[in-house]
């Protein structure tokens, strides 16, 4: 299809000259050599609640699971699942449903890692987070910058920069369970190659994986034009254990180790490619381009439900990100469009028959090809010496042409009532969308800063969501899901004391969920408030601390068909109130360092009905560092200092308490090497 003639498919030859464009890069096309400086705007400038993990606190952690990098930011809480499973709340609950993971943006490079429209609940294990440069995290709606499903919040990976010379490094670590990861990175001032490779046993029975990350990238010049163009793969081969059942089940050593699902898997594979070109016309204006693809593909078992359906999906997707910003005077502004095609897929099939309800064979096979149109604009005015205006508005056009390769209707035999899975006739529906944000910032002392901010975040249902229906559903008239927002915070650093203090009020509207006789509705409404607190300073030249705190309350705000009480007033359910975290650490001009951490989860309850609930825990870990000289240099981690019993997260299904077990006392060893000239 790619090779046929522009006079005899439009399509064909938009999709040859993107991908000629997004590879170009990679040929070596290049006159002078320089390196690329991409600069961004300052996070203290931003009127937003933010907060970053650098490069050297990740090496410090050597995270095994992204939860772990991402443990002490306020408002977070990526709860780990089996393996490198997992599931994301950003000041909200931790969200589930077949499209529930469409409330959070995930970007590499501000690139979004998978289509809207096409979200996956475990999608940050595609990222290579072990080795980036930083993870950023953004709290609130930022629809007004990227669309669709940056709507609680957004969590961006930058990528490992191009070293200025020569740079090699290499890494072994082992771990409980035969784990074991080997990591290494070369590069020069041309290119770099990254990537690591790990493999684990398993805590549980069965539950061990293997997973693989590789990193390209190369810069330089075509005429007046600098590039950078970037590679990512990964491939994930998981044995996955499922929930442990029964009150408290995680306090039972004996259930602990059991896995009630042995023959669960997930296989998945995905690989992004993107070329940023930047013409600078001169000290104040720019433009930017930068076309990306993305392939995606997995296997797994459904060992949450009952009858245990394996599901097959895929996506592949072109886009381009166009940009020109002026940069002058007391005004300035940056305009552009996101472009986007994603050919998406998705096959379940059961191989034995559960109940005359639930068949075996084909439940879902369908096809989605997906366009997204989104211009915006984003202005910052210098109104006066301390105050700034910061406003943002885009415009999203979404569409889906979907197609049903199976026959419409129910999937079971025509006597059979209240089938499970229902297959929608094909067509084609739309989502347009306008997300506007505004801010006002003040600077009311050098060093101090006051921010207030409202925006409006969004998400389409997800083509699950729209074309996987149950029981008799033959049409989801969905809407968008609407957040409304409203921030303020202050912050700065006070005699050596860095702080940041954010309040946050959120309204959530259109709210899409499945109801108790299994349709897929959107007339929910919820809404979260809360605060977020950092504080972090040094004792003296050797020591340092630092400590975050997440108070929030997010309730049902109108009567959904969740259960058959009323539950409007209701906190949401695997929404705790209360996160803390606290680190107290020692460290050397030479490279030494020590660092005590506590990390503590509030309770929360299990269900809608607030009747059963998850008492919380603390936790203590231990890191280490030393440096034997200025190339070799040992690490020592120790999770769960204590031995607590706990559970990385609790929820009731099928009438079950469920668990996914937390890791007890757990020993990290690492030695790395570098070179560089």
């Amino acid at each position: 299809m790619i090779m046929q003639p522009c006079s005899q498919n439009i399509l064909a030859c938009m999709r040859s000259a993107l991908i000629f464009i997004t590879f170009l890069p990679f040929y070596g096309f290049t006159n002078e050599v320089e390196r690329i400086s991409v600069t961004a705007q300052a996070q203290d400038d931003l009127a937003v609640s933010h907060n970053s993990v650098k490069q050297q606190t990740l090496q410090l952690l050597r995270p095994v699971h992204i939860s772990e990098a991402l443990a002490s930011q306020p408002g977070v809480w990526i709860s780990r699942g089996n393996g490198q499973e997992h599931l994301t709340a950003i000041r909200s609950p931790v969200l589930t449903g077949a499209g529930a993971c469409g409330a959070f943006l995930v970007s590499e490079d501000g690139i979004p890692i998978r289509a809207s429209g096409f979200c996956n609940a475990n999608q940050l294990f595609e990222l290579n987070s072990e080795q980036a440069q930083a993870i950023e995290v953004f709290k609130g709606p930022g629809s007004s910058w990227f669309g669709a499903n940056a709507q609680h919040g957004i969590i961006n990976l930058v990528s490992r920069p191009i070293p200025q010379s020569f740079e090699a490094q290499t890494s072994l670590e082992t771990g409980p369970n035969q784990y074991r990861r080997g990591s290494f990175a070369l590069g020069n001032e041309h290119a770099i190659a990254y990537g690591n490779v790990a493999d684990d046993g398993g805590y549980q029975q069965s539950s061990g994986y293997s997973q693989y990350k590789l990193n390209l990238a190369s810069q330089g010049q075509l005429g007046n034009w600098q590039w950078l163009g970037r590679l990512a793969m990964t491939k994930l081969d998981q044995q996955t254990a499922g929930y442990v059942s029964g009150l408290d089940a995680y306090r039972d050593e004996t259930l602990r180790r059991q896995n009630p699902n042995p023959e669960a898997y997930r296989n998945a594979e995905a690989i992004r490619m993107s070329s940023r070109f930047t013409l600078a016309l001169d000290e104040d204006r720019q433009w930017q381009i930068t076309p990306y693809l993305r392939w995606q593909q997995m296997d797994f078992l459904q060992h949450y439900v009952p009858w245990q359906a394996q599901e097959q999906n895929g996506q592949r997707s072109l886009g381009l990100q166009a940009q020109y910003s002026h940069a002058a005077g007391a005004l300035n502004w940056l305009a552009g469009v996101d472009l986007e095609l994603t050919d998406g897929d998705l096959q379940e099939y059961q191989a034995q028959p559960f109940s005359p309800a639930i068949p075996a064979g084909l439940h879902y096979d369908y096809h989605v090809i997906a366009t997204t149109l989104s211009p915006f604009i984003n202005i910052n005015w210098h109104l006066a010496k301390n105050w700034r205006l910061i406003a943002g508005l885009r415009y999203d056009k979404q569409q889906y042409d979907y197609r049903n390769h199976l026959p419409d209707g129910d999937a079971c035999a025509e006597d059979i009532a209240n089938c499970r899975f229902v297959r929608p006739t094909s067509q084609t529906v739309s989502y347009p969308q306008w997300s506007p944000s505004v801010a006002l910032q003040y600077q009311w002392a050098p060093g101090h800063q006051w921010y207030t901010r409202a925006s409006r975040g969004y998400r389409a249902p997800q083509a699950t969501e729209l074309f996987r229906l149950q029981n008799g559903q033959r049409l989801a008239e969905l809407d968008s899901e609407q957040l409304s927002s409203l921030e303020s915070g202050v912050k700065g650093n006070w005699q050596g004391i860095s702080y940041n203090l954010d309040l946050y009020w959120m309204d959530k509207r259109q709210v899409i969920f499945q109801d108790t006789e299994r349709q897929n509705v959107s007339n929910g409404h919820t809404r979260h408030r809360g605060l977020e607190l950092t504080l972090q300073g040094e004792i003296g030249q050797s020591w340092y601390w630092q400590g975050s705190a997440s108070l929030a309350r997010h309730t049902y705000h109108n009567q959904l068909k969740l259960a058959k009480d009323n539950i409007r007033g209701n906190h949401m359910d695997t929404a705790p109130s209360q996160q803390f975290s606290a680190i107290l650490g020692w460290q050397t001009d030479s490279g030494n360092k020590l660092e005590l951490q506590w990390q503590h989860m509030g309770s929360y309850y299990l269900d809608p009905q607030n009747s059963a609930s998850y008492p919380g825990h603390s936790l203590l870990h231990l890191r280490a560092q030393y440096a034997l000289n200025q190339r070799w240099q040992l690490g020592m981690r120790l999770q769960n200092l204590t031995n607590r019993d706990y559970a990385e997260r609790a929820d009731i299904g099928f009438g079950q308490y469920r668990y996914f077990i937390g890791l007890p006392r757990s020993l990290y060893l690492s030695v790395s090497a570098n070179w560089s000239s």
